[in-house]
């Protein structure tokens, strides 16, 4: 249980998906403007996954007793949650 709570849990400084560009990147407005449009996308999918997750009408998705989906959220907390897409996997 030890060793799955380590290689499930996010650190603190963990970066996900569209958080934060590349020095590099922020150099070309071309590469900026498209990953500003990027990073805004993952935002909106963010919220039709909240929103899902509190929509009565879709009957596996909520009630007493029902986790809701949060696997492919963009971003996450520190420790164990279930959720964030981070930039890279290390084990």
């Amino acid at each position: 249980m030890a060793i799955l709570d380590v290689l499930s849990s996010h650190s603190p400084d963990e970066e996900y998906l569209g958080g934060q560009s590349e020095p590099a990147w922020a150099a070309d407005p071309v590469i900026k403007a498209a990953y500003e449009r990027y990073a805004g996308r993952l935002l909106e999918l963010e919220g039709i996954i909240d929103a899902r997750n509190v929509d009565p009408k879709l009957l596996n998705r909520t009630g007493d007793g029902v986790v809701p989906y949060q696997l492919l959220k963009p971003s996450s907390k520190s420790g164990v949650t279930g959720m964030g897409v981070p930039n890279s996997i290390s084990i």
